[in-house]
């Protein structure tokens, strides 16, 4: 089975945690003993967050003016380093490597003149995903058994110009998103969302809240999960399940072999005929 796997921030960096660098280092390699027997059994994709603020991976204060999509570069080069070494001492013998990805996004996406996601002491935009330029050489990798770790932080947003040319543009796009694009194009079978809870909750923080188990990409939808935390988790799972016909899961990092094994965690399946 080809599987895409989504680590979230919180899988690299737990809730209340500074951004150092040796605890980042520390939570990698808890990284890769969760996902490793998947990897025994499984061809593996491995994308992953990272706050795209400037210093924020050595604890310092963002820096005023500075561009937001070259740091995402960076960010894809420090925390993809860190996987893949993780990654070669607990599979042996199997390889491993990161690809600096680029993900292309559309100069009139609606997300530009609505600046939301954190940035340089200033919100950024964050415009969809249309295609991930690397997807190719990804697929390549996969299929001559290489754990492949790419689309770090929804990979570094690019624009073609009136030539054809790429260039940069000062935005971040979803990371679940463009997980959930990259899944939909290899191919994949299985889209596996990591984060620090064990699954969806419905009603969460009231008196009704109750797991989520179970859901088709409609009833999924119907949850209103917040933009800020299971919302786009949500959203990429609804998505690569509509479009591909395949399974998601949204669960805990520590749980992984036992969310794709339909142990643990949130299910998306795709609805029933007639449904």
């Amino acid at each position: 089975m080809r599987i895409v796997i989504a680590l979230g921030n919180n899988a690299l960096l737990r809730r209340g945690q500074r951004p150092d660098a040796e605890l980042q280092r520390a939570n990698v390699v808890r990284v890769a003993t969760a996902i490793a027997p998947l990897a025994h059994e499984h061809d593996l994709v491995v994308t992953h967050g990272g706050d795209p603020r400037p210093g924020a991976a050595a604890g310092h204060e963002p820096t005023a003016g500075a561009r937001v999509d070259p740091l995402v570069a960076q960010n894809q080069g420090r925390i993809g380093s860190l996987l893949v070494c993780a990654l070669h001492d607990v599979l042996p013998g199997r390889r491993v490597a990161a690809v600096l990805t680029h993900t292309l996004v559309r100069a009139d996406d609606p997300a530009f003149t609505r600046p939301s996601a954190p940035g340089a002491r200033s919100a950024v935009p964050t415009p969809g995903p249309e295609r991930i330029l690397e997807t190719d050489t990804v697929r390549t990798l996969l299929d001559s058994g290489t754990v492949t770790v790419c689309a770090g932080g929804g990979g570094v947003p690019v624009l073609t110009d009136r030539t054809g040319a790429l260039r940069g543009v000062p935005a971040v796009v979803d990371k679940d998103l463009a997980a959930a694009l990259l899944a939909e194009d290899l191919k994949a079978d299985f889209l596996l969302l990591l984060t620090d809870v064990p699954n969806l909750y419905a009603d969460r923080g009231t008196g009704r809240q109750r797991p989520v188990l179970d859901a088709t990409p409609a009833e999924l939808r119907r949850g209103h999960y917040p933009p800020d935390t299971m919302g786009p988790k949500a959203e990429a799972a609804a998505r690569f399940v509509e479009r591909t016909g395949g399974l998601a899961a949204i669960g805990h990092l520590d749980a992984a072999h036992e969310i794709v094994h339909g142990l643990s965690g949130t299910l998306v399946r795709p609805a029933l005929p007639g449904a």
